[in-house]
C-alpha cells in the first residue's frame, strides 16, 4: 500500500500507526510506501524515521514538489505486491475499513474496490466542486462512479501493469485518468461506503485554484486524444 504525503508532519505517524496494525491484521506479507512530495516541513524526516524502524516501510523523496498526482504514480508503480491501497495521510480515513474493501472483492472478483464517501468532511463549497467535476467526466468520458476521487481505493497490481503511463502531474485529475483507462481496458470496478473523519491538522491542497485549473487542462487533452 502506499500513503502519498505532502506536509502532514502533525498526521502521518498517527495514520502511519493505523495502516501497519491493520494490515498485520489482513495480509500475511506487506509494505508500505510513503511519497513524501517535497513537503516544506519535517513530513520526510519523519517517513525516513519510520522506514528506520520497520523494514517494510519504504520512502520515496520527491525535490522539489511535484503534486498529488506525481505523489499517486510513484506511489502506485512503486509497490510491488499483487494488490494495492492507498489512503490520504491525512488522518481523515481509517484503515480498518481495508477489511470490507479485501471482504467485497473476494465475493465480487473485482479488479479494483472504490470507496465513496459517507458524510465527506470537508467545505460545502469543496463537494459541488466535486460533483461539478464528477459530472463533466461522466459526460466526456461515460465514466458513472459515486466519488471519483474517493482517496481509499484496492487495486489489483493487473489493473496498473496494463495502464503503464498516466499523464496528469500536477492537477487532482489522476484518480479521474486512473479510472477512466482501467475502464476502457474492460477491468471490473465495484463501490463501497467509506467513513470519513475531520481534519484535525493541517491543510488540504486539493482545493487550489492552481490544482483545479490543471486539473481542467489535463482533463481536456485526455478528451482530445480520445476524440
Amino acid at each position: 500500500m502506499f500513503l502519498p504525503a505532502y506536509n502532514e508532519e502533525a498526521n502521518l505517524e498517527r495514520t502511519v500507526k493505523n495502516v501497519i496494525e491493520n494490515l498485520r491484521k489482513n495480509v500475511s506479507f506487506w509494505e508500505i510506501v510513503i511519497v513524501d512530495d517535497g513537503s516544506k516541513d519535517k513530513t520526510g524526516k519523519i517517513a525516513d524515521n519510520l522506514a528506520k524502524t520497520n523494514k517494510n516501510i519504504k520512502v520515496i523523496h520527491h525535490s522539489p514538489n511535484r503534486g498529488y498526482g506525481a505523489a499517486f504514480k510513484s506511489g502506485l508503480y512503486g509497490c510491488k505486491y499483487p494488490w494495492i491501497s492507498f489512503i490520504d495521510s491525512d488522518g481523515q480515513f481509517n484503515f480498518k475499513e481495508i477489511t470490507r474493501f479485501i471482504k467485497t472483492q473476494e465475493e465480487t472478483k473485482a479488479e479494483l474496490v472504490i470507496g465513496f464517501y459517507l458524510g465527506r468532511k470537508v467545505h460545502f463549497t469543496r463537494k459541488l466542486n466535486s460533483k461539478v467535476w464528477q459530472f463533466i467526466v461522466f459526460l466526456l468520458f461515460g465514466l458513472n462512479v459515486r466519488d471519483i476521487d474517493c482517496g481509499f481505493k484496492l487495486i489489483s497490481k493487473k489493473v496498473v501493469d496494463t495502464i503503464p503511463h498516466l499523464e496528469s502531474e500536477r492537477g487532482a485529475f489522476i484518480s479521474s485518468e486512473f479510472l477512466i483507462k482501467a475502464k476502457k481496458a474492460g477491468f471490473k470496478i465495484v463501490e463501497i461506503g467509506v467513513q470519513h473523519y475531520p481534519r484535525k491538522f493541517g491543510e488540504a491542497t486539493g482545493a487550489k485554484l492552481n490544482v483545479i485549473v490543471q486539473s481542467f487542462i489535463d482533463l481536456f487533452k485526455l478528451w482530445l486524444k480520445k476524440a
